[in-house]
């Protein structure tokens, strides 16, 4: 059901190397890029008309307008589950507690008397906000988006998410009951490259969607693909590839939970990654024991969880010790990482590469899902090695305010110039120069 690795023996290579030893999904984002090109420059050209086209042919569903009315969400909010109501305040409810302490203050630093360089922080103006819709819904996901931005500060916030030929071509109504729950109104029944597309160029109209300066959410491949398309004319947070658990565990790991939980993420999608780093062979056989029988009693196992134990992104990876699983762990840089092993909270201290951390048998990554109070939306695809989770910060611009008097611009203008001139850029000084009668303050 699961394949091996078997790194014991030698010495771990570094870099690149061992990570080319490890499991992953192919994901070939480039290959997308050329056929959501088309269908983003369509919505930049007929707007909502291709948003509706693409509704009918991605969806299956005839839509009559692409914003979703109030009046949805509010009955959407009455109707829903009771127990899922309470579920979801509370996640909302730990999610605020977590992201408002992430909020940035304004410093000044002096740097000599007469100068000082203050850094404010600015959250963008407009964000679209992307909550996937295919093979399942994700109300979190929609909490995980939103309370970070609304604890930022953005002033003006949107959601997409594909229609639904069940439901009238509305999102499910599980997505804009959430929305309700977090005061958001702008809901747009859009998904896939169009819907991305749909944020950065704007559409017209009244059932239009002004442009967005920020897209962030988790997606398939093609939302992937249109965010690197947009790169650059909006800012977006990363290119969410299939979802990864890493567990690096010792003979005590119970291996019930290890097995649950690599079960846990393998039910999300066939190209998502379960591997277990671990230095007892024993705890490896009895976790690919226990995979069998949880496996067989579970949901969504032909079409998405066999195939995701079974694939090339999927192993049970054996090392000679947990320093070398460390290392493993590192070069891998997963999603999520639970540490499993004696003494787990010193190991997880030392891990430099995740995009968020699990520390013992007791915080499995389904708790940071939707109720530790932390933030789902994390890199993948080894993307954790130079890339954060979604945050406040993601919302957040630092801008530099410089402010000098005369005498501390007088103090360091033989610097600048000198500089300038090493530069080849003899204008630069001369701004500091015509200041001064052209001449360089002496020193």
């Amino acid at each position: 059901m699961i394949s091996r690795i078997d790194l014991r023996g030698d010495a771990l290579p570094e870099g690149g190397a061992l990570r080319d030893l490890l499991p992953r999904a192919e994901f070939d984002v480039e290959a997308a890029l050329e056929k959501v090109r088309p269908i983003c420059e369509d919505v930049h050209h007929r707007g909502t008309a291709a948003l509706i086209e693409y509704a009918q042919k991605f969806d299956g569903v005839t839509l009559e307008q692409v914003r979703v009315p109030v009046e949805a969400l509010k009955t959407a909010l009455d109707e829903l589950d009771p127990a899922v109501r309470a579920a979801l305040e509370e996640s909302i409810r730990r999610a605020r507690i977590v992201h408002r302490e992430q909020r940035r203050t304004e410093h000044t630093t002096q740097v000599v008397p007469g100068g000082t360089v203050t850094e404010k922080w600015v959250p963008v103006e407009r964000v679209g906000l992307y909550a996937p819709g295919g093979r399942s819904v994700y109300p979190s996901s929609v909490v995980m988006n939103v309370v970070p931005a609304q604890e930022a500060g953005v002033e003006s916030i949107a959601l997409a998410s594909p229609p639904q030929k069940e439901f009238g071509g509305l999102p499910h109504p599980t997505i804009l009951a959430a929305c309700a729950l977090l005061g958001v109104d702008e809901v747009y029944a859009a998904g896939g490259a169009q819907a991305v597309a749909m944020f950065a160029y704007g559409t017209s109209g009244p059932d239009g969607c002004p442009p967005a300066n920020m897209v962030t959410g988790p997606g398939n491949i093609w939302v992937a693909a249109a965010k690197r398309y947009f790169t650059g004319r909006i800012g977006i947070d990363t290119e969410a590839g299939p979802t990864e658990i890493a567990v690096l565990a010792d003979s005590t790991a119970d291996p019930v939970h290890v097995a649950a939980d690599l079960i846990s993420q393998a039910e999300h999608d066939p190209l998502a990654a379960a591997v277990l780093v671990t230095d007892s062979a024993e705890l490896a056989d009895a976790v690919e024991k226990e995979l069998e029988p949880q496996v067989a009693a579970t949901k969504h196992v032909e079409d998405r969880i066999k195939p995701a134990l079974a694939g090339k992104q999927s192993a049970i990876v054996l090392v000679d010790s947990l320093e070398d699983g460390l290392k493993v762990v590192d070069a891998y840089g997963a999603e999520h990482l639970e540490i499993q092993t004696a003494d787990a909270a010193a190991w997880a201290a030392r891990v430099r590469n995740a995009g968020a951390i699990f520390v013992g048998p007791w915080a499995p990554v389904s708790l940071g899902d939707y109720c530790a109070g932390s933030n789902h939306v994390l890199p993948t695809g080894g993307c954790a090695c130079h890339s954060s989770g979604l945050s406040v910060q993601s919302f957040l611009r630092g801008i530099h305010i410089v402010d000098y008097t005369r005498d501390a611009l007088a103090e360091v203008t033989h610097h600048v110039v000198t500089l300038a001139e090493a530069e080849d850029l003899p204008a630069h000084g001369a701004a500091l120069k015509a200041r001064f009668g052209w001449k360089v303050p002496t020193q």
